[in-house]
């Protein structure tokens, strides 16, 4: 072959240990054998992505057989087809190695390892207050063993974070306690630390604290409004005058008893007004299955004053352009009216109000609160069949919801039950 050679042969390892000439010989691939003028040979890679040339040494001949070549030859291709960069790549792996060597020195810090953790089980979460809770706890309240090698954490720093916590906070401090352990627990498969967990309760911590009080005691059970409150409540927040998406979103999230978060990122192209449906998508859903909600009139009506000031995808858009309304915003405006009611209390009127008020059958009134029922095959029929039973409860809530004088009572709150 000559140097330049187009027809870019494949190479044989007979051909290989014969070649003398100078220059570069190339097998295909991106794969090259490039002899120097002074006899010494070495393998190149030459790849082109988006018009940008790469080069990469691979090694040279004969300690890289041939064979050997055209194996890293093939997966740097194979990776630069996927948009992956052989520097970049490269630097990647640099970077794992330094990480690695770090760690046989003992300076990984407990900081590096819990920003580890949090990042590979980000994906994880299925919402944006799991993120902001391991946040707190990994940042605010870890913050004292940020800086400290992760192999010396030992059972006084633990205790240095969660002992102030432990009578006060008591979720706070389990949590922490919880996520603590899970750091350190990564750190020990990543092989950053070794021995046992300091961070564990059960033959750990367990001996060292006291037993946490039952934290059933301490916490205060939401209050849900009654579901004969609900008209009085309804009235009350249709005379409201100030940002009407914020109200106009609450009542919606009353007439679908739907959570918080699937009613303020609601958006237009999930609403089928033919079919006078919403439908949900499992992305969205707590249970990260398809939810179908059949809408009634009043719901109509909302979505039709909403479409009036239509300037984005979001239903009920935020005072920020291209914004749909906070997270917080419901539980806001709902502090202003009724500042003891949370909005997950309409969720648990409603099912109330089935119980008491209706002959639906149980899986109708949990499959409308989106809440798991049975196998696949028994929710399959919850979202095909039943679906005109549930049309019929959701127009039955929202006639049961419109304020007149026989339902309009004075407003009582009542805790939801332990």
């Amino acid at each position: 072959m000559k140097r330049g050679d187009k027809t870019r042969l494949p190479l044989t390892e007979l051909t290989v240990a014969k070649l003398s000439k100078p220059g570069r010989y190339g097998d295909g691939r991106g794969l090259y054998l490039a002899v120097s003028d002074a006899g010494s040979k070495s393998w190149v890679f030459l790849g082109i992505r988006n018009k940008e040339r790469h080069v990469v040494g691979l090694g040279p001949y004969p300690a890289i057989s041939l064979k050997q070549a055209r194996e890293k030859a093939a997966t740097i291709h194979a990776n630069l087809k996927k948009g992956i960069i052989p520097i970049k790549a490269r630097a990647a792996q640099a970077a794992a190695r330094a990480q690695q060597e770090k760690a046989k020195a003992g300076d990984i810090t407990f900081g590096q390892a819990a920003d580890e953790l949090f990042e590979r089980l980000r994906p994880s979460w299925r919402s944006p207050k799991h993120e902001k809770e391991w946040s707190r706890s990994l940042w605010f309240y870890c913050a004292p063993l940020r800086d400290k090698p992760v192999s010396k954490v030992g059972i006084e720093d633990v205790l240095r974070v969660v002992g102030p916590l432990w009578n006060d906070k008591v979720v706070t401090a389990n949590r922490t306690r919880n996520r603590i352990e899970a750091v350190l627990n990564h750190a020990k498969a990543m092989k950053y630390r070794t021995g046992d967990n300091p961070a564990t309760w059960n033959g750990g911590l367990e001996y060292v604290l006291p037993p946490p009080e039952p934290t059933r005691t301490r916490v205060k059970h939401h209050v849900a409004i009654h579901y004969r409150d609900v008209p009085t409540f309804i009235a009350k927040l249709r005379m409201q005058s100030s940002y009407a998406p914020i109200f106009e979103a609450l009542e919606f999230a009353i007439l679908t008893a739907t959570r918080t978060l699937e009613t303020v990122r609601a958006t237009w192209d999930e609403i089928n007004f033919e079919e006078k449906l919403w439908i949900i998508p499992a992305r969205r859903m707590k249970a990260k299955e398809e939810h179908r909600i059949p809408l009634s009139h009043r719901a109509l009506e909302i979505l039709s004053e909403m479409a009036k000031v239509k300037n984005s995808q979001w239903i009920f858009p935020g005072k920020l352009d291209g914004r749909p309304l906070s997270d917080n915003a419901l539980i806001t405006a709902l502090r202003r009216l009724e500042p003891s009611i949370t909005t997950h209390g309409f969720r648990s009127a409603f099912r109330t109000w089935c119980y008491e008020q209706t002959q639906v059958r149980d899986e109708i009134a949990e499959a409308a609160l989106a809440h798991t029922v049975g196998n696949q095959v028994r929710r399959a029929y919850l979202r095909g069949d039943a679906l005109e039973e549930r049309r019929g409860l959701m127009m039955h809530w929202a006639a049961y919801c419109e304020p007149r004088r026989d339902n309009v009572v004075p407003i009582g709150a009542k805790p939801i039950p332990a």
